[in-house]
């Protein structure tokens, strides 16, 4: 069931300009706050080298070091690595093919790598199973995929038709995305115990609408009695610790989840 998407292919090119439109600070901010971090690093041993396969702009390599974890990333856009690197000198970053990592066989204890695999057009096998082999046995492995929520589940005709046109068009292979099933499925077959399976970030559809409240909210005329202003923005923030209490709830997530994380352990 696992659905491809297609439009620009997700190519060392791709991710350089996409990396480009970001900064390592910027990122890292980001991640200090999103309830995704406290996922990730409830699926990490404490000790033990941990690799971030993947890493952009190496925000979470600096965040884990950050938080005591001996973290190195590894990406193939070296123009990412470098902003990093600007930005947090000495930290430890490689540029290289994810499917033959310069590691020897059990050297890692964890392994972590978000929104990744999915861009394989072979399927996420060669990832994986790599990330296996670079694993001590019971070592942990954090990986996050786009997931086929429950909407995008019942819209799945529309989906794969407007793909379909994509493709004709010339479009190219960027993603899948895949049920809990299929992610307990390919992680099982290379050697995976999954002990999780958590959907996130389910705000990914809402946010544009948010975003024009946001700009709608912060329009509020100068000359506006303090008081108002204040209860107005009071009022705002309230509303969006109702709304974000109610999307992490596990039925939202079920049917809004944009993106789901695997926690395992390598048998």
């Amino acid at each position: 069931m696992a659905l491809a998407y297609y439009s620009l292919a997700a190519d060392r090119e791709f991710w350089t300009e996409h990396w480009g439109r970001h900064s390592p600070a910027e990122l890292l901010r980001i991640a200090e706050a999103s309830p995704l971090t406290d996922l990730v690093l409830a699926g990490l041993p404490r000790a033990g080298r941990v690799l971030e396969a993947g890493c952009g702009l190496g925000q979470y390599v600096v965040l884990l070091r950050a938080r005591g974890h001996r973290a190195l990333g590894a990406d193939w856009s070296l123009e990412a690595l470098a902003a990093c690197r600007r930005a947090y000198p000495g930290t430890p970053l490689a540029v290289g093919d994810l499917a033959r990592l310069p590691l020897a066989p059990g050297s890692l204890a964890g392994y972590v790598s978000l929104g990744v695999v999915e861009h394989d057009p072979a399927g996420p096998g060669a990832l994986v199973a790599e990330a296996a082999r670079v694993l001590a046995p019971g070592g942990a492995l954090v990986l996050s995929v786009p997931y086929l929520n429950g909407l995008r589940r019942a819209a799945l005709p529309c989906l794969r038709w407007r793909s379909a046109r994509v493709r004709a068009r010339g479009g190219r292979f960027y993603q899948f995305a895949f049920t809990a099933r299929e992610v307990r499925a390919f992680l099982g077959a290379r050697g995976f115990e999954v002990r999780s399976l958590v959907p996130y970030d389910p705000a990914r559809l809402l946010r544009g609408g948010l975003r024009r409240l946001r700009r709608r909210g912060a329009g509020t005329a100068p000359d506006a009695p303090a008081a108002r202003a204040a209860d107005g923005a009071g009022a705002r923030a309230a509303l969006r610790r109702a709304v974000r209490r109610l999307l992490y709830t596990p039925p939202a997530l079920a049917l809004l989840g944009h993106m789901i994380l695997a926690t395992a352990v390598r048998r």
